[in-house]
């Protein structure tokens, strides 16, 4: 058993006691309360420590969030452009079916984009029908050329960035002339339906994508069937502009409203048409009549 006089026993002091009895309004601290945290002293320049710690960059994100006001990114910046490539692969497949199989009363852009349109697919589509176009030409001249003896096959690197040219600026310098003459019929005109420039460039896009297997059906040494696919995708290709940009212009005035849906089906028959006869037509053997010459 411990001693009475154990020195190291917790003892009561009546001193603190005494004390108490005289203050009773005193405010005590007992040791064994961890909820009790000493306060925050200033420093000499008056801004807390905490503060110090702190974010200013996540403080205006948090206040731009809560308001609702978070700043776009510019145009000319890649986090604009980024966004346009965010999309799932069985939403390109419905766009590019969609493209395909155009129906009446149905807006590609309200149907299939639903004010979210993307460069994804568009970007691949006309990549695949530049270096489809291209192979296609120079595999339809070999087996033209095919059998000949005097023929060797060179491979027409040039064709690529021929193909590269037409198809790339008809998706994006077409769908700018378009946008700039909506908006311009928009200042002109009251309660005209409006399409953002990445939309038109994005159904521009889509509506090529007919041409693919058509292109490759070009290779077959039938004219009459690489004329009849031509016919088929400028009707599928036609009809899914037609329908896409008929609402924006039903109520402008009629001269003007044929004359912008005559343009954008007479530029589609241009590129279905001028890639044909550019790089699908196989000049004819020039025949040499011999002349005889007297010695």
């Amino acid at each position: 058993m411990a001693s009475k006089n154990d020195p190291f026993q917790f003892q009561e002091f009546d001193e603190a006691g005494d004390l108490l009895e005289a203050n009773r309004d005193a405010t005590t601290i007992s040791i064994d309360d961890e909820d009790v945290k000493p306060q925050k002293q200033s420093t000499a320049t008056g801004f807390s420590s905490e503060a110090d710690t702190e974010d200013p960059l996540a403080n205006d994100d948090q206040a731009e969030l809560l308001s609702g006001q978070k700043k776009s990114p510019s145009f000319w910046s890649f986090e604009y452009y980024q966004r346009f490539f965010d999309i799932e692969t069985h939403h390109v497949k419905e766009r590019i079916i969609g493209s395909m199989m155009p129906w009446p009363r149905k807006n590609f852009i309200n149907v299939y984009l639903r004010r979210n349109p993307d460069l994804y697919g568009p970007f691949w589509i006309c990549t695949t029908l530049v270096f489809a176009t291209a192979i296609s030409g120079n595999i339809s001249s070999f087996l033209a050329h095919k059998g000949k003896r005097d023929y060797k096959y060179t491979p027409e690197f040039r064709k690529v960035t021929i193909a590269a040219t037409i198809i790339f600026s008809y998706a994006w310098l077409v769908p700018l002339a378009v946008w700039g003459f909506l908006l311009w019929r928009n200042n002109k005109m009251v309660n005209l339906v409006s399409y953002a420039f990445m939309e038109i460039v994005c159904v521009y896009g889509y509506s090529l994508s007919i041409y693919i297997p058509a292109v490759v059906l070009w290779i077959l040494p039938f004219n009459w069937l690489s004329w009849c696919t031509i016919v088929v995708a400028l009707c599928l290709s036609g009809s899914v502009l037609v329908l896409t940009f008929w609402p924006a212009v039903r109520d402008d005035h009629p001269r003007v409203m044929i004359a912008f849906l005559s343009v954008i089906v007479l530029l589609n028959i241009l590129l279905a048409v001028g890639c044909k006869t550019y790089f699908f037509t196989i000049p004819g053997n020039k025949t040499v009549t011999p002349t005889n010459s007297t010695t």
